[in-house]
C-alpha cells in the first residue's frame, strides 16, 4: 500500500506542477484547478488501499499542503487555517465523508434490501446517540470496521435524512464543526 501511495502522491504533485505554471495565485484559478487535477489522485479508490502507515497519510498531506499555500495570501497561515479560510475539508475529513455517504447510499439506497450482509442491526432499546446503531461485522470487512463508529456517533436528523442531498448537506455541517 505504501508503493501505491507514493505513485499517487508523484502524480498529484506531477499535477501541481503544471498548476504552478500558472501566472495566478488567486483562489477562483487554484481550487478548481486542484479540484480537477490533484483532488481525483489522492482519492482514487481510497476506500479499497485503506492508509495504515502515518507516513502514508502524511506523504498525501503534504501534496494538499503544497497546494494550499499556492494560494495569494495563505502561503504564511497554518495548514488548518488555510483550510478553515478556503472553506475546504482535511483528505481526512474527505475520506470519512465519502465513507459515511456510502454506507447511507448502501443503508438506504439500491442495497437496502442487503444492508444485513454487511451491517446487523443492533436490536438494543433506549440506545444513546441517533438510535440506529449497527453492530460490527466480525468478518473482516475493513470498510464496516472504519466507519461504523462514525455512524453511530452521527445526529439521529443527519441518519434519517429523506434525500441523498440533504444527508451530504447535514453531514457537511456536522463535519464542519469536528476537529
Amino acid at each position: 500500500m505504501s508503493e501505491q501511495c507514493a505513485a499517487v502522491a508523484k502524480k498529484a504533485n506531477r499535477m501541481l506542477g503544471f498548476i504552478k505554471g500558472i501566472t495566478s495565485r488567486d483562489e477562483e484559478v487554484i481550487i478548481p484547478l486542484c479540484s480537477a487535477l490533484v483532488r481525483p489522485h489522492l482519492e482514487y479508490c481510497v476506500q479499497f488501499w485503506s492508509l495504515l502507515y502515518k507516513k502514508d497519510v502524511n506523504r498525501l498531506r503534504r501534496v494538499q499542503r503544497r497546494a494550499t499555500k499556492m494560494i495569494k495570501g495563505l502561503g504564511s497561515l497554518p495548514y488548518e487555517e488555510r483550510l478553515r479560510e478556503l472553506d475546504l475539508f482535511s483528505l481526512g475529513k474527505r475520506r470519512l465523508r465519502r465513507d459515511l455517504v456510502t454506507v447511507f447510499w448502501y443503508l438506504k439506497g439500491d442495497y437496502k434490501e442487503n444492508r444485513d450482509s454487511l451491517f446487523t442491526r443492533s436490536h438494543m432499546e433506549n440506545m444513546r446517540g441517533n438510535g440506529r446503531k449497527f453492530l460490527l461485522d466480525t468478518r473482516g470487512k475493513f470498510f464496516t470496521m472504519r466507519t461504523i463508529s462514525h455512524w453511530n456517533n452521527l445526529p439521529r436528523e443527519v441518519v434519517d435524512s429523506p434525500t441523498w442531498d440533504t444527508f451530504k448537506i447535514q453531514l457537511d455541517r456536522v463535519l464542519g464543526h469536528l476537529v
